[in-house]
């Protein structure tokens, strides 16, 4: 099978699925489409997406972790845990939302071909360090992604109006309680990451543990979530606050990866 085809097969069934979800949601249907069996096509791009991530991740030298391979990966578990979710929360509207991402993420790998071989991939607690550390990011991917929607929809509600593609959202409340909930697991994950990371680091990364600019934003981020979680906990954060705190800490947390890798293989060309 020619190496462009499953590549190619990935990014028009997102990209279908993607304006068919865009146009039920704008009809009020999306939700209900995509709790039905309708919403099982999803697994096909879904699929296609996993074996392209395994071919070009995992190599004879180790995995292959690009910052393009690490971007769509965190989009694939998103949209996975989307449509595993979907079966217990209204979430036609977000699910929309990420297809199209995933579209263009699933690719780009492709097209801007970066190696990044990491080391002692065999180890068991190096498999388990980057799982736990992917779902992390998905999680809080997700959460961000619900915080942009609520900050809309206040926006909007304040002018009695919604667009249309906003009006078949879940209700805020039910939407900020799956905003902590997604939280709260990411926040669980970040700390095994951190603290793997640190009491684990000859045996997880074959050296000493070193406090650099990664370790900073990702203690950063670690209390940027912290001190939401206690605020919402003890003094009821929600609404904007809640907003504004989640978006730093995401924000933080790409500084702590995905940024260093960025100026490394896009702008300085080194793994």
């Amino acid at each position: 099978m020619p190496s462009l085809l499953i590549p190619a097969l990935v990014f028009i069934t997102y990209s279908v699925l993607a304006a068919y979800f865009w146009r039920a949601q704008s009809r009020g249907e999306g939700d209900l489409l995509s709790r039905g069996a309708v919403g099982h096509f999803v697994l096909i791009p879904l699929t296609l997406h996993g074996y392209l991530l395994w071919s070009e991740i995992f190599s004879v030298w180790g995995f292959d972790f690009s910052l393009l391979n690490v971007m769509s990966l965190i989009i694939w578990l998103t949209l996975l845990v989307y449509w595993v979710a979907r079966f217990f929360y209204p979430l036609g509207c977000l699910q929309a939302l990420v297809l199209p991402i995933a579209a263009i993420v699933s690719v780009l790998p492709g097209f801007f071909p970066v190696e990044h071989i990491l080391n002692n991939t065999t180890l068991l607690a190096f498999k388990v360090h980057i799982t736990v550390a992917m779902l992390a990011y998905s999680l809080f991917t997700i959460a961000l992604l619900h915080a942009v929607l609520i900050s809309q929809v206040e926006k909007y509600l304040h002018r009695a109006t919604l667009p249309r593609i906003l009006r078949n959202l879940p209700p805020l409340l039910t939407m900020e309680t799956l905003l902590f909930r997604m939280i709260g697991i990411g926040f669980l994950l970040l700390t095994l990451t951190l603290a793997s990371g640190v009491l684990f680091s000859e045996a997880i990364f074959g050296k000493a543990w070193q406090f650099n600019h990664k370790v900073l934003f990702g203690f950063l981020s670690w209390i940027v979530f912290a001190v939401l979680l206690y605020g919402h906990l003890f003094y009821g954060w929600r609404g904007r606050i809640a907003v504004r705190w989640t978006m730093g800490g995401f924000a933080l947390l790409v500084l702590a990866y995905l940024g260093s890798k960025f100026v490394m293989e896009m702008l300085l060309g080194r793994a």
